[in-house]
């Protein structure tokens, strides 16, 4: 805090107070509702404890725990907060069927009918008897997918040819791989294969392209074999994921919060946000997420300009819905932020939002 703040706070003036006050506010307001960790996969190697230490060390407000398809991190990552005095609460992410978009694309990009989506609020990672077979189901499917991905990708990528049990054994705490996992793997089994520019002749000739930059590279093998075009990737279909209000009924009776992931607002999907708060809260949804951080930043003035119209829309939405909103990085690539910067112009307006949003759902 600089010296003309301090003294704006200790200002004989009420008015001159209450406006340091605000600006403070904005300064240290700082949380993240949204991160992975090893259990499914942080860009950083983070585990919940490592979470949870990084949300003292950096003063967070509050901070969520959030893994693909597993609860295995949340004994771990509350216990680690309380030891620590740091407020927070966990979730799982998965992605489900919409049947009511079937038709078009929601937050999974080229996959009309399927969308990501959250349970918030979960406070142990063993769920309940009844719900056990369920949980199992979602793990097993999710590394069906992985290990299937990584036969297809294996014919093409012969020479550097992955195991998936020894990826699971190596890159993995419990088992629950991700795609992210196997790009790590492939370019590691590439090193020790190839050697100076016989490595980049490989990328060129697999890829079309070498990045020496390991994220890099890791993001071209992922985009060119395992997303849509690709060869490992698998288009999904109705019965791959659960419905929407199969995984609500799973997350209600685990005691959690469904909670609508939202991405940009410029898919069909997404475009009529009515219709999407509408039909996710017939099944129960009690909670709203974003990354703030990919609804602002862009390449271009007008693609901000319309990123940022459409931020506007999704929280003006969620507040009329009275839907509470978790803010947060994901922190699942290497290079994604630790946390937002809420004092930027595009994301301040929306503090008192995420700030509500995050003190309803953490403890």
């Amino acid at each position: 805090m600089d010296e003309s703040l301090k003294q704006q706070l200790n200002s004989f003036d009420p008015a001159t107070r209450a406006r340091a006050l605000a600006k403070v506010r904005k300064i240290y307001s700082a949380f993240n509702m949204h991160c992975h960790s090893f259990y499914s996969y942080n860009g950083y190697g983070y585990s919940p404890s490592m979470l949870a230490a990084v949300a003292k060390e950096n003063n967070w407000r509050s901070a969520m725990l959030v893994d693909f398809d597993v609860l295995d991190g949340v004994d771990e990552f509350l216990a680690a907060a309380r030891a620590l005095g740091v407020r927070a609460c966990a979730g799982m992410e998965t992605r489900v069927y919409v049947p009511e978009l079937a038709d078009v694309e929601i937050n999974s990009p080229g996959e009309p009918g399927i969308a990501y989506h959250l349970g918030c609020g979960f406070t142990a990672s063993e769920v309940p008897a009844g719900e056990k077979a369920f949980a199992d189901n979602l793990r097993s499917k999710a590394n069906a997918r992985t290990r299937t991905l990584v036969e297809k990708v294996n014919t093409y990528l012969s020479e550097i040819e992955l195991d998936f049990n020894a990826v699971a054994k190596e890159f993995t705490p419990n088992g629950n791989v991700t795609e992210r996992h196997v790009c790590t793997a492939y370019r590691m089994m590439a090193e020790k294969c190839f050697k100076g520019g016989e490595l980049a002749a490989y990328w060129n000739e697999k890829l079309g392209k070498y990045e020496e930059n390991p994220v890099k590279l890791e993001g071209l093998i992922r985009s060119k074999t395992m997303k849509r075009g690709g060869v490992g990737y698998v288009a999904p279909t109705p019965e791959s994921f659960p419905t929407l209000e199969e995984m609500n009924k799973f997350i209600i009776n685990c005691g959690a919060a469904p909670t609508l992931a939202w991405l940009n607002g410029l898919s069909a999907g997404e475009n009529d946000v009515d219709r999407l708060f509408e039909l996710h809260l017939k099944y129960g949804l009690k909670a709203a997420t974003l990354i703030p951080d990919r609804n602002w930043r862009a390449d271009t003035p007008e693609k901000q300009t319309a990123l940022t119209a459409e931020l506007d829309r999704f929280v003006a939405a969620a507040n009329k819905y009275n839907i509470p909103l978790l803010a947060g990085t994901e922190m699942n690539a290497p290079g994604q932020l630790i946390a937002d910067d809420f004092t930027i112009a595009p994301l301040v307006k929306h503090l008192d939002s995420f700030i509500a949003g995050a003190d309803k759902f953490a403890r």
